[in-house]
């Protein structure tokens, strides 16, 4: 059967973004076939297309991107039990701007009645990065003190709101005035517009002159430097996205001073096993649903109309989190 596809046949700006149509064969040995109902839309979608080395960077040519989506399971691969036709699911794994598309099962996830399809999409890659990262790499407990980079953006939103829910002290910087609400309503307590003041020096005022326990910064190049300067003595910054650049090379010695830790994760190696990914995703859906995170789907883009979804979404001037409707 024929499926429409968005694929690159080279790495570059959202010029290089082709919507197509190919040739959809039936699901084999442990792949089930899902039509689509919503894709998501994630900055590793960036890296990949710019040839970074993101999340789901496959390598060869031509390239479906894409690395989540939800939707419904059409069709069951030889000896698959634990799925089958008319099962809503989600997945985080290379390939999904598509509209149908074939998925092993190893990456997918039934979708309980709480998690519709759309906030599936458009959340399940940040959710499940939020989780490690407040609950796993970095622990939040109740009286610590974080500091939320890009903290109206989609994965700020998730962290601010989940990381207060654990009981801490959350500090979100934001590009703009106009950004201040939106983070304010989704678990921070202060918010720092850090095109008009220093944050690291701000942050350091609103927390005595200690620092934070532990920074979450997606920003990398144009954070990471200066968010050294503000995490106190033994704490954490987290590296976990470069949405302005590469960190680049630095010099260890900088961390000496305040025994400082630092930690470039990615979200695939958390989630590697079955079982961490299920115990990831359950935790996430169990927020969801009990409202501890607030998940939203603030903009959608049609699968033809993805060149606009890239150029917003790399103008880092949106904030929260998008799907793709095939």
């Amino acid at each position: 059967m024929k499926t429409s596809v968005v694929r690159i046949h080279r790495h570059g700006g959202p010029d290089v973004l082709q919507y197509e149509e190919v040739e959809l064969s039936a699901p084999g040995p442990g792949e089930v076939q899902i039509r689509q109902t919503a894709i998501g839309l994630n900055f590793s979608d960036v890296y990949q297309r710019e040839g970074e080395a993101g999340p789901h960077d496959s390598g060869t040519m031509p390239m479906i991107l894409g690395g989540q989506g939800a939707g419904v399971v059409e069709a069951v691969g030889p000896g698959i039990d634990t799925f089958k036709p008319g099962d809503r699911v989600a997945y985080i794994s290379p390939g999904a701007y598509a509209e149908c598309r074939n998925v092993g099962i190893e990456r997918l996830l039934h979708l309980p009645a709480g998690i519709s399809d759309q906030i599936a999409a458009a959340t399940l890659l940040r959710g499940l990065t939020a989780e490690y990262l407040v609950r796993r790499l970095y622990k939040v407990k109740p009286g610590h003190t974080v500091l939320v980079h890009a903290a109206a953006g989609g994965m700020g939103l998730i962290l601010g709101q989940w990381a207060k829910a654990l009981g801490a002290r959350v500090i979100g910087t934001v590009g703009a005035d106009s950004k201040i609400d939106i983070a304010k309503a989704h678990g921070c307590d202060e918010v720092i517009v850090y095109t008009r003041e220093d944050f690291a020096a701000r942050t350091m005022e609103l927390t005595g002159g200690i620092g934070v326990d532990v920074i979450y910064d997606g920003v990398g190049k144009d954070a990471f430097l200066k968010s050294l300067d503000c995490v106190r003595p033994m704490g954490m910054v987290i590296s976990y996205g470069t949405a302005s650049g590469n960190v680049g090379k630095f010099d260890l010695q900088l961390l000496h001073r305040k025994s400082i830790i630092v930690t470039r994760p990615t979200l695939r190696t958390w989630i590697a096993s079955r079982a961490d990914l299920e115990a990831a995703a359950a935790a996430f859906f169990d927020a969801v649903i009990s409202g501890k995170v607030r998940a939203e789907v603030n903009r959608s883009y049609s699968l033809r109309d993805i060149r606009r979804a890239h150029e917003e979404l790399q103008s880092r001037s949106t904030t929260g989190a998008a799907i793709i409707v095939p």
